[in-house]
């Protein structure tokens, strides 16, 4: 016990923050082993995500010690590849702590010798990756937890290419922030670095817009949208009324950022029930779509009028719509998706005579296929620009979806019988996710050692013809944790998450349709096939 408390008062005579100051003095004074144990038994580790964690004092939270550190280290990094007064560009969201996070960070990268700017408010996470190579930066931050918890920060870094850090970045990066000894060798000045206007770079993210969508094009749809309390109404909003598009009717509860998010349990599109409010806003409004952004607008997610309600279309849904969207334009280049994403991306680029790649889990992977054009996965993350932006951008996924649905109705079709079309075409390709949030994270592990010692053979009655430990990589990817089997007519993927402490299986089917009027029962039968695979692997994994 003593050992914890003597690391303890080290930390808090270092912490440049009053509050996080007063809830380990609390601790230490009560000697509550057990909080202290939650904070001091490791440190929130750096990786390709960056660092995501809960808020409060400690190595192993989220807080003004841990972010000087991952600075310094980011810094020491940038320095050591010689960009010695190269600049910074840095981002941030509207939760706790972000603004604080962010100008430390400017602070230590001016006191690094380097040169930082700071975007002039909290702003959507692909504005700040377009600032990257649109400003010639060295680097880039963004300070945001994307679709976690309230209780969540984090702090996503990317380099000159405007992509997120990939190996062998981010253990090198790592061990730059572990050599920072103490917080006092870490120049911190006042001030001396830029806060950038709206016209250093919102203006020129708007304006690369123009060239995303198609000139002359209907522009018609109307929108119910909902920013779920994160920063992507007024991007969103300027976007749409430069595009030309009606003014999209806003989810009012949820519009303003909140860091405390009060409408919703998790503030993530897919979650049970974020969507209800903004479903209760279009059968008010009876809009053509419903669009959704997650809390930093790097997300996009759609929901179409369906059987007198209102219906939440999957991502793999959206993303081989937009696909569809711009092989009909005429795009060239190559489509890329994530393994988990579904199939029918590679049908549709076949099909165009398009390249097409799979890539490992996350836009840090899929932004680095070559020749991207376009690239998705089912997360609700879409890459439509990459030469504006290189990164899952949910301001200009909901334009182009907003012209996709605008063309479409000047036809008078809507998304879903585009959906219908794609089935008949290519097969019905029917995507379903189980996932399992944990507060123990030994039980992923566990999981994951069940599953690969005793692989199932069979799930939802169709035969395992094949299974990959993809902790072994493949020809075409490198080792990640996770496992795939394949089945007749079938895909299932179980990897732990990795922004999140859950362990998520990714599945799906894929039926023949021989016409329209074969479809839905095409969908019934997936379905009932899907529900009777989860059931297994549930079993299967413990879950």
């Amino acid at each position: 016990m003593q050992h914890l408390i003597a690391q303890a008062q080290a930390w808090h005579a270092e912490d440049p923050d009053p509050e996080t100051r007063e809830e380990l003095a609390k601790l230490i004074a009560a000697e509550d082993t057990t909080a202290l144990a939650a904070r001091f038994s490791g440190t929130l580790q750096f990786g390709t995500a960056g660092l995501r964690g809960e808020l409060g004092a400690g190595p192993l939270r989220m807080n003004r010690s841990v972010v000087i550190r991952a600075a310094a280290g980011l810094a020491a990094y940038l320095k050591a590849q010689g960009h010695t007064g190269g600049l910074v560009v840095i981002g941030y969201d509207a939760r706790y702590k972000s603004a604080d996070f962010a100008r430390d960070t400017a602070a230590v990268m001016t006191g690094a010798g380097l040169r930082a700017a700071v975007l002039p408010r909290p702003l959507p996470t692909p504005v700040l990756a377009f600032a990257i190579r649109h400003l010639g930066a060295v680097a880039g931050v963004e300070v945001t937890a994307s679709h976690n918890p309230p209780r969540d920060n984090g702090y996503k870094v990317y380099l000159g290419d405007g992509a997120q850090i990939v190996p062998p970045a981010d253990a090198e990066i790592a061990a730059a922030i572990d050599a920072v000894q103490s917080l006092h060798d870490v120049p911190r000045p006042e001030r001396g670095w830029e806060i950038l206007g709206d016209d250093d770079v919102l203006a020129a993210y708007l304006a690369r817009t123009d060239a995303v969508l198609t000139p002359d094009s209907p522009r018609t749809a109307r929108v119910v949208y909902t920013a779920m309390h994160g920063v992507g109404k007024e991007t969103l909003l300027a976007a749409f009324a430069r595009a030309g598009f009606p003014e999209p009717v806003l989810v009012a509860e949820q519009a303003e950022p909140d860091p405390a998010f009060p409408t919703v349990a998790f503030p993530n599109p897919e979650e049970p029930g974020a969507m209800d409010l903004s479903f209760a806003t279009a059968r008010r409004a009876t809009p053509d779509i419903v669009i959704a952004n997650d809390p930093d607008a790097d997300r996009c997610a759609v929901a179409v009028p369906y059987d007198g309600d209102w219906r939440m279309l999957r991502g793999d849904e959206v993303g081989a719509l937009l696909a569809e969207h711009l092989v009909r334009r005429g795009v060239t280049g190559t489509f890329a998706e994530s393994i988990v994403s579904s199939s029918l991306l590679g049908r549709i680029a076949e099909a165009a005579g398009l390249g097409y790649a799979e890539t490992l889990t996350g836009f840090k992977w899929i932004s680095r296929a070559d020749g991207l054009r376009y690239g998705y996965e089912e997360a609700l993350g879409y890459c439509v620009d990459p030469d504006g932006v290189r990164d899952k951008d949910g301001i200009t996924a909901a334009l182009l979806i907003a012209e996709l649905t605008s063309v479409l109705k000047a036809e008078g079709r809507t998304l879903l019988d585009l959906l219908d079309e794609l089935a008949v075409r290519h097969g019905l390709h029917a995507t379903d996710q189980l996932s399992a949030r944990v507060d123990d994270l030994s039980l992923i592990t566990d999981a994951m050692r069940r599953l690969r010692a005793q692989p199932p053979t069979a799930l939802g009655g169709l035969p395992v013809t094949s299974a990959e430990d993809l902790s072994k990589g493949t020809a075409h990817l490198p080792p990640t944790d996770g496992l795939r089997y394949h089945l007749d007519g079938a895909r299932v993927i179980v990897r732990p998450s990795g922004t999140e402490p859950k362990i998520k299986c990714y599945l799906e089917v894929v039926l023949p349709v021989g016409d329209i009027s074969a479809v839905p029962a095409a969908r019934a039968r997936a379905t009932a096939l899907l529900d009777s695979i989860k059931v297994d692997l549930s079993r299967a994994a413990g879950l």
